[in-house]
């Protein structure tokens, strides 16, 4: 039975003429002639049974059809390419994962310890995107996802497989010239500074919030014992990464959860201001298909993933007593 696939020639052509709005630019890039590109996109119109393009007096334009069309195939053309350059690079060995994962974790958490996973297997290429929002495999060329969310969130991902990684505590932070400011008698002692400011103080400085989670220095401070009226104030960013740099830039005290912070805290450019911890809801988890065919390899990566996720956990910042 013959499948319903175009060429993939004229599916290059059709996706290069798309993109540039010309069959001339589409010729170039491709490195063959105009009329070829003519060619192939007319057949493609034949097996389809309607137009792609309507010409006009400055070149062509995408029908409705046409746009629709190039949208749905310019992944999948990404994605052949990718797969054979792949299979070229490992010569048949190995592989490749397709991973969605939350940005501020991806930069600040995974890429820093990803070089390990390299060592171990070379012959695994992991491809990196930042995706902050569940989705359904089906509809993504993703392999897996590195997700932070609620337990009801991810109960709530239809055909999935779930590995817990972490939960995501945060801490308060500022920057040691923050404090110097506000508390000049603490200056003294501020190379061994670590969680000695207490709720009223922290309440004294200008608060950091998160554009997503508008109430969490209200829950800080209920956890700490203090009624705060103005916990809700203060400038936002909507990501962790974001305050961070905010917070080291001597602008407020924020709450951040602290196995992001590593580069930071060890340098000194942000202080933990109070042992007290929010307890969030949220935790990172390793999600993938039910469906994966690449499972040799999704199992290889989340052992990894988990050790490296136990080590972290081993090393944050104690509940105060």
């Amino acid at each position: 039975m013959r499948r319903m696939i175009p060429s993939l020639q004229s599916l290059m052509c059709f996706e290069s003429a798309a993109k540039h709005r010309s069959y001339t630019y589409a010729a170039q890039e491709l490195n063959i002639t105009q009329s070829a590109v003519s060619r192939q996109i007319h057949q493609l119109e034949e097996f389809l049974g309607l137009n792609l393009f309507n010409r006009t007096r400055h070149g062509v334009e995408l029908t409705y059809a046409g746009e629709q069309y190039f949208k749905s195939i310019k992944s999948h053309l990404l994605s052949i390419e990718q797969s054979t350059l792949d299979l070229m690079s490992h010569k048949g060995l190995g592989g490749t994962l397709k991973l969605g994962v939350v940005p501020t974790f991806a930069t600040r958490w995974l890429l820093p310890r990803l070089y390990k996973f390299n060592e171990i297997y070379p012959e695994i290429t992991i491809h990196l995107e930042t995706s902050t929002k569940p989705f359904l495999f089906s509809d993504h060329i993703f392999d897996a996802a590195i997700y932070a969310g609620t337990n009801a969130q991810i109960e709530n991902w239809p055909g999935t497989k779930i590995h817990y990684l972490m939960h995501e505590d945060v801490v308060p932070v500022c920057s040691p010239e923050l404090i110097y400011k506000h508390f000049p008698e603490l200056q003294a002692n501020i190379g061994c500074f670590i969680g000695d400011l207490t709720a009223g103080q922290i309440a004294s400085l200008p608060l950091l919030q998160q554009t997503t989670r508008p109430y969490i220095w209200k829950e800080w401070f209920e956890v700490a014992g203090l009624d705060h009226p103005y916990a809700m104030d203060g400038q936002r960013h909507e990501l962790f990464s974001m305050l961070a740099v905010a917070a080291t830039h001597h602008m407020g005290v924020a709450l951040i959860p602290q196995m992001l912070l590593e580069k930071e805290l060890s340098s000194g450019d942000l202080v933990i201001a109070s042992n007290i911890k929010l307890k969030g809801s949220r935790s990172y988890y390793f999600v993938y298909s039910e469906q994966q065919q690449n499972a040799p390899l999704l199992t290889k990566f989340v052992e990894w993933l988990e050790r490296e996720a136990r080590l972290t956990q081993q090393h944050l910042l104690p509940n105060p007593p």
